[in-house]
């Protein structure tokens, strides 16, 4: 952020929790933690704060702290899961409760980490950005469509550093597949298919909802966990490992994966939001069309298929494009062209272009052409695209103003609307979806806009 006199720096934070404050109703939050303003000094080292620090948590805050970050609070409702992070960090103030973290240790901290169930991302995330924090999130950005959109916007107002955790976004293998693409090595590109293998392979998906109230472990804040989601009972079967799968706290397989594979073709073919979205789904063994909007748990597996129209990009006019996404073990055709030896990967994307196709991994992966010798004309494509010097590092030097993050939330954000978007097609499996994304609305399915927002529950 710019240097400014300190109380212009004031003023502004205020501003800027005053406008996060309005574009939110945010109701869950106390009024001394809304608006309460922080000072992001120039120094080598940002101070940060955790917020759900076990697992992924927990890596992401070691990462930072081998950087150069100085790790000042860490919060986690579940203190055995956490009970790693704090010990590495005994120096680092420790709460339960964000919010509280956030009034108390004001001062103190630059920037937060937000490492939570899905369902906490936005209302924590929010709680930082109105405190004049600078903000890293874990993917998907937010639970919800309306989350997405909100919290992209007032990070915006509030003029904060933002990253949300794809990590592929910085790789070498992402900017040679925008690279290959835009120079036309496989053509006009009007056909996408992603896929992962992540749903119930590493939680279960299509179960109801389970019975029972087994006692609260004594390590764990059962109402702070749950946060904004409605009330039920403590059960394992949620957390702290397999809440991915439930409606309710999770996003599923294509909220999990989504982001850091549906990434690539959204920055590679400038995307932009799909108008048409239609799922199908299987339950019990057979592929389901019609209503089931009123579910617990993602369907065993899903295929997704997004339209996207024609748009303008660099000076171009590129073609309508259709992107299909798989889940659940299931996987598009094999290209012809691949050798016998070789096959796609676990987790991937397939670009069909008029000339060629290309294939890579995860997070942007290893990148291969088809046919092979197109790999001889990529020698030739020159680097048109910085190179990063590294996700977890864009956003440590952008919370000290030194260049910013490449996937900030004005970036993030829509991918992670387009994520949402198929997840909410999987609640009217068969319906073809007619998508306005400026205004974030469903056209012909005037019942699925109550499904772009929760109400949350006060806690």
């Amino acid at each position: 952020m710019p240097r400014t006199p300190r109380t212009n720096r004031r003023r502004f934070l205020a501003g800027a929790s005053a406008a996060a404050a309005t574009a939110w109703n945010f109701t869950i939050l106390p009024r001394h933690v809304v608006g309460g303003p922080g000072t992001v000094p120039p120094s080598e080292r940002v101070n940060i704060a955790g917020i759900g620090v076990g697992g992924m948590g927990g890596g992401d805050v070691a990462t930072f702290t081998k950087l150069g970050a100085n790790v000042v609070a860490l919060c986690d409702v579940d203190e055995e899961r956490a009970r790693g992070t704090f010990e590495a960090h005994p120096k680092a103030s420790r709460y339960r409760d964000f919010r509280v973290m956030l009034d108390k240790e004001a001062k103190h901290i630059d920037a937060c980490t937000v490492s939570t169930p899905d369902h906490t991302h936005a209302v924590a995330a929010m709680a930082a950005i109105a405190a004049g924090k600078h903000v890293y999130v874990q993917k998907p950005l937010t639970h919800t469509l309306r989350e997405a959109r909100t919290l992209t916007e007032a990070a915006r107002k509030a003029g904060v550093v933002t990253q949300m955790g794809n990590q592929g976004h910085a790789t070498e293998g992402a900017r040679l597949t925008n690279e290959w693409i835009q120079a036309g090595l496989i053509g006009d590109v009007r056909e996408v298919h992603t896929w992962s293998d992540r749903a119930g392979r590493l939680w279960k998906q299509g179960i109801a909802r389970p019975e029972g109230a087994p006692p609260i472990p004594s390590t764990l804040d059962w109402n702070l966990w749950l946060g904004p989601a409605a009330e039920r009972p403590y059960h394992p079967a949620y957390c702290p490992h397999s809440w991915r799968g439930w409606v309710d706290f999770g996003t599923g397989a294509l909220g999990d994966m989504g982001c850091h594979i549906i990434d690539h073709p959204m920055w590679a073919l400038s995307l932009g939001s799909p108008t048409h979205v239609e799922s199908r789904i299987t339950l019990d063994g057979a592929y389901r069309e019609g209503n089931t909007r009123n579910f617990d748990s993602f369907p065993i597996a899903a295929i997704v298929t997004y339209d996207f129209p024609a748009r303008e990009s660099n000076g171009k006019t590129l073609p309508p494009v259709r992107m299909t996404w798989y889940e659940g073990g299931l996987m598009p055709p094999t290209p012809a062209e691949l050798a016998s030896t070789e096959k796609l990967p676990d987790n991937g994307v397939l670009y069909v272009g008029s000339k060629g196709k290309m294939y890579h991994s995860s997070h942007g992966g290893d990148p291969r052409l088809l046919p092979a010798d197109l790999a001889d004309a990529a020698k030739a494509v020159p680097r048109s695209i910085p190179r990063s010097p590294g996700h977890y590092e864009e956003w440590l030097l952008a919370c000290k103003g030194e260049g910013k993050t490449m996937s900030n939330f004005d970036i993030s954000g829509p991918l992670t609307e387009t994520v949402l978007l198929g997840v909410l097609a999987m609640r009217v499996p068969g319906e073809r979806i007619e998508w306005d994304g400026p205004n974030l609305h469903v056209r012909n399915i005037p019942d699925l806009n109550q499904h772009l927002h929760i109400d949350y529950r006060p806690f």
